[in-house]
């Protein structure tokens, strides 16, 4: 799922060592790589056709002077010509008001060795293109946080920059944009809650992501939930904790204030996703589950999920009122022996249990559709297995009142995320070369 729109601006330089050249018949138009030298001596004058230029020389629509002179787009009207967040923007980037979020929660045991490559987990083989927003929440974090929010820039490559990246102890949360978006956001807000009774020690506990998109409000939380099989009302107990305690959003303003709840931050955005380790178990014993788990169940997981303590706590709205959850095909996320698909053979023999989820909440019925929801069974360097979501959101526009990020990102990660890259491909080619030759030398 991609916008029409911005899939023609996703195209990809010759130079750039990791991609192929896409085909121009994919954008519909012919292109040129006029230098500047050429472009003037091409043109006749300053009347030429804006047709002819938006055909030959980009796929960026031209602008106008007298637009570049109108200055009326400051007074935040929605629908107001040239308004940066406004109706004609929105519908010129996304013609079905519709963009593609991608999110990821893995728990890490805090190992410190990361998987070699981190393809599956972000760009799997199925999918056809990229999403719009990437959100990766990890809980029992590896020890060096910069190294892997380097290794996510690395994966997601040149075409995206980190919009914010939080932490809080062990809980990361890291929110990455397509490049070409970053104009549309807000300035980003974060906080964090504790929900261990010695606050210093940071392993349980929520991280919270907001800002506005457009004219559509996000906030996203990652937590950690007490863990136990037995502790259902302890892990109730925390995420009370988290929705009174997470005080976003700060400055940003509420695009519905009426429907918001001071003792509810999920009740203030329109768009919320939550997702973590919610530590929720399967009510039901090891035999039990191994017995069902044995069968040929294919993508039809209810005989477990109807032992599920967070299906049944939600639904008698003890926990994640209003939330839902896309129906669950894949098998039990944890716990497994580390480095294979076997599950604990530990003398806890703990329960296989879906303990990792991804949950959504609108304001507005409609606004957010499933495209995927599953794990990752290829990565392993973990006990648990990471569970990603990929949704088709629908923004409104917005107006020019917001306080605006205004492009930022963090620059220095993305400059060495793409260092890597070049090097790991320039190493590859090294690497095949070398073979090569070996391969020459043996035959002669």
């Amino acid at each position: 799922m991609a916008s029409p729109a911005l899939r023609t601006a996703n195209r990809i330089d010759q130079d750039c060592m990791d991609y192929g050249v896409i085909p121009k018949s994919v954008f519909g138009r012919q292109h040129s790589n006029l230098t500047d030298g050429r472009l003037l001596d091409s043109m006749v004058s300053d009347t030429c056709s804006t047709n002819s230029m938006k055909s030959t020389l980009s796929v960026l629509n031209p602008i106008r002077s007298k637009d570049v002179r109108n200055r009326s787009f400051l007074e935040g009207s929605l629908l107001g010509h040239g308004a940066l967040l406004g109706a004609e923007e929105l519908d010129r980037c996304f013609p079905e008001r519709s963009i593609g979020i991608y999110i990821v929660t893995w728990n890490m045991q805090g190992k410190k060795e990361l998987p070699h490559n981190l393809d599956d987990l972000l760009l799997p083989p199925d999918a056809d293109f990229a999403q719009d927003i990437y959100i990766i929440g990890v809980q029992e974090g590896c020890p060096d946080r910069r190294e892997w929010e380097i290794r996510l820039q690395e994966t997601l490559g040149p075409y995206y920059v980190m919009l914010d990246g939080v932490a809080h102890g062990v809980l990361y949360l890291s929110v990455f944009i397509r490049r070409d978006l970053i104009w549309f956001c807000s300035e980003v807000e974060h906080t964090t809650v504790t929900t261990r009774i010695v606050s210093q020690i940071k392993t349980k506990g929520a991280v919270g992501i907001g800002f506005t998109f457009f004219g559509t409000s996000f906030i996203f939380i990652t937590s950690h939930f007490t863990s136990g099989k037995t502790k259902v009302y302890e892990r109730i107990l925390d995420y009370n904790k988290i929705i009174e305690a997470l005080t976003l959003p700060k400055i940003l303003p509420d695009t519905n204030p009426y429907r918001s709840n001071s003792s509810d931050v999920t009740t203030r955005f329109d768009e919320v996703f939550w997702f973590g380790d919610f530590n929720f178990r399967l009510n039901m014993d090891r035999i039990g589950v191994d017995q069902i788990l044995k069968q040929d169940l294919s993508s039809d997981m209810s005989r477990l999920l109807q032992y599920d303590q967070l299906s049944k706590e939600m639904k008698d709205g003890s926990v994640f009122q209003g939330f839902k959850e896309a129906p669950i095909q894949f098998p039990p996320t944890y716990k497994f022996d580390v480095g294979c698909d076997i599950y604990d053979t530990t003398t806890k023999q703990r329960t296989p249990s879906y303990t990792d989820r991804v949950l959504y909440k609108s304001r507005h019925k409609g606004d957010i559709k499933v495209v995927k929801y599953t794990c990752c069974s290829t990565i392993k360097s973990s006990d648990h297995r990471p569970v990603l979501g990929v949704f088709q959101v629908k923004v409104r526009p917005g107006r020019d009142n917001i306080p605006l990020g205004a492009g930022q990102f963090d620059r220095e990660l993305y400059l060495e995320g793409i260092r890597r890259r070049i090097t790991r491909e320039l190493q590859r080619k090294q690497a095949l070369k070398n073979q090569k030759n070996s391969t020459v030398c043996a035959i002669s």
